[in-house]
């Protein structure tokens, strides 16, 4: 891995939608879902459900600042998930859906605070924003079943009917910055 790839680990609802998208984002060369920011040095995706480990879904970003900047990342993350609500997104509720960015250096929490004042200064989403920012800890990548499981399991259910939309708004919004 090149010195000037950068990670940032996003948890915005069920880790399959996050990755669905960032994995089509131009500047992220690498997506992995997992768990982070709880009790639980290693957590399994079921012990996770049960709310009782702390653990938050996350995707870990890979990316070449050269390509894209961390704004731009969370200008897409904000679109994508809703940055208002307070451990759920749509149907999914529970603390390990809740909205989080979880930084490695002081210069991406510089960033991410920038952002999260710009927007709620605006009044963007008309609530205030829930996202916690917090450096990474614990975190765990999910079992291999979950690692890009909207791309293996796209006429699933959930993936057809929630992840597939998130993907195609993304799409139509950030048309830019999709992949080739």
């Amino acid at each position: 891995m090149s010195s000037s790839l950068q990670t940032i680990t996003l948890g915005g609802g069920c880790f399959w939608c996050t990755e669905a998208v960032y994995v089509k984002v131009r500047g992220v060369t690498d997506v992995e879902s997992g768990y982070s920011n709880g009790q639980a040095a290693r957590p399994s995706y079921e012990e996770v459900c049960t709310g009782r480990t702390g653990s938050n879904e996350v995707v870990k970003l890979t990316y070449d600042p050269a390509d894209i900047t961390l704004k731009e990342i969370l200008e897409i993350f904000f679109v994508i998930h809703d940055p208002t609500s307070l451990n759920r997104q749509g149907n999914d509720a529970g603390t390990q859906y809740r909205s989080g960015i979880y930084y490695s250096t002081p210069e991406q929490k510089a960033v991410i605070d920038d952002f999260i004042r710009e927007v709620s200064q605006d009044k963007t989403f008309g609530k205030p924003i829930v996202t916690e920012v917090l450096p990474l800890e614990n975190y765990w990548p999910a079992e291999a079943y979950h690692q890009d499981y909207f791309e293996n399991n796209p006429n699933q259910g959930y993936c057809a009917f929630v992840v597939g939309p998130k993907v195609e708004k993304f799409r139509k919004t950030f048309a830019s910055r999709v992949k080739d």
